[in-house]
C-alpha cells in the first residue's frame, strides 16, 4: 500500500516538473517492480532519484528496494527496473536464525517459507530477542509481528 503511494506521489512529481515537460517519461508499478523510461541517460536518473525518495519519504527501507542498471538503446531511449523486495531470501533467513541461536536465550527458531518465526515460553526471552535483533545490522529489512495464541 506504501508503495503504491508512493509511486502515486512520484508520477504527480513528474506531471508538474518542468525538465519533464514534453518528455514521454513515465513511472509504472507493476506487482514487485517500479518500471522507469525516458528519453535519456540524465532523465532516468532523475526519475530514479525521485521514486527513491518518495519511497524513503513512506519509511520503506531502501534495504527493501534494489535497483537494476538502467538499460540504454542505441537511440539514447532508457528503461530501469526497480524490484521491491518482500519476505526473507533462505541465506538471509539462516543468517538471523543463526544469530539468533548464538545469544543462548531460551527460544526456538523455525524458518517458514520467507518468515522466521520465534517461539519461546517466556515473554522477557522474546523482547530480549527482538531487541537483539533490531540492535544488529542485517542485509535485509526486517519487521516484527507479535502473535500470541
Amino acid at each position: 500500500m506504501e508503495i503504491d503511494n508512493a509511486v502515486n506521489q512520484a508520477k504527480k512529481e513528474l506531471a508538474n516538473r518542468f525538465d519533464f515537460k514534453g518528455s514521454n517519461a513515465e513511472i509504472m508499478l507493476e506487482k514487485n517492480e517500479i518500471k522507469l523510461s525516458a528519453t535519456d541517460q540524465f532523465k532516468i536518473k532523475a526519475l530514479h532519484e525521485m521514486v527513491v525518495a518518495k519511497l524513503a519519504k513512506r519509511q520503506i527501507s531502501l534495504k527493501s528496494v534494489e535497483s537494476l542498471p538502467p538499460d540504454i538503446s542505441p537511440l539514447g531511449h532508457a528503461r530501469q527496473v526497480v524490484k521491491i523486495k518482500q519476505g526473507l531470501e533462505q541465506p538471509a533467513a539462516k543468517e538471523i536464525t543463526g544469530f539468533i541461536r548464538d545469544t543462548k536465550l531460551k527460544v526456538t527458531t523455525q524458518i517458514q517459507g520467507d518468515v522466521v518465526r520465534v517461539t519461546g515460553k517466556s515473554r522477557d526471552d522474546l523482547q530480549a530477542v527482538i531487541a537483539a535483533v533490531r540492535g544488529h545490522e542485517f542485509p535485509v529489512a526486517l519487521s516484527f509481528q507479535n502473535f500470541r495464541d
